[in-house]
């Protein structure tokens, strides 16, 4: 799994700064934790920031949780994370792209997802739908974290919308939905812990 942040220009400091924490508290939550150790596998974890088209850095590399200490050494990570880039646009389709390119050198691993979150649509580069025409997409998922902006609470939610037919790829995809950055902190802990859960295909009583 890695996930990628948002720091185009429309994220202020004070956003990214919720950005930054809300990824390292969902990775401390106690329910995160759990489902992070339920398949009782490895889960192999990077971070990466995003926005211009050749604006991409990794704020963690890969890096396998086994278990809690793993964790809070990637939280840490995330926490002490500075911006590189401040005056950017949002190039969501070199974000993908650069992503891939992180999964293609990932350790081995049953699943290959991608988390993009964002406070905006696509606007520099290829969108998503043209970079996933590229046969490295076929197995990989990409999920979606929406911070709302003033675009969503019109009708049709524009952003929520872009995401929901532009961005979502792969079976099972799915999107969480932050009502502004200071609910970026829930929507981490509500999407990691959804990714992580255990699938039931059967059972008995």
């Amino acid at each position: 799994m890695v996930l990628g942040l948002d720091i185009s220009s429309s994220v202020d400091r004070a956003e990214d700064a919720l950005q930054r924490g809300g990824v390292a508290s969902a990775l401390l939550d106690e329910r995160v934790q759990e489902a992070f150790f339920a398949s009782g596998l490895p889960v192999a974890l990077a971070v990466f920031e995003w926005s211009g088209r050749y604006n991409q850095e990794v704020l963690m590399d890969w890096r396998l949780i086994h278990d809690q200490s793993d964790l809070a050494v990637a939280a840490e990570t995330i926490s002490n994370s500075r911006r590189s880039y401040a005056e950017f646009p949002t190039a969501m389709g070199d974000a993908l792209r650069f992503a891939a390119q992180m999964l293609n050198r990932s350790p081995r691993c049953l699943a290959q997802t991608i988390d993009i979150a964002g406070d905006g649509e696509s606007n520099e580069g290829e969108g998503p739908q043209q970079v996933y025409q590229d046969a490295a997409f076929d197995a990989i998922t990409v999920n979606g974290l929406v911070v709302a902006n003033a675009a969503d609470f019109q009708t049709p939610a524009r952003l929520t919308q872009f995401y929901r037919e532009e961005v979502l790829h792969g079976h099972g995809s799915f999107m969480i939905v932050a009502e502004g950055f200071n609910d970026y902190a829930r929507a981490m802990r509500d999407k990691l812990e959804r990714e992580l859960a255990v699938t039931v295909v059967g059972a008995l009583p």
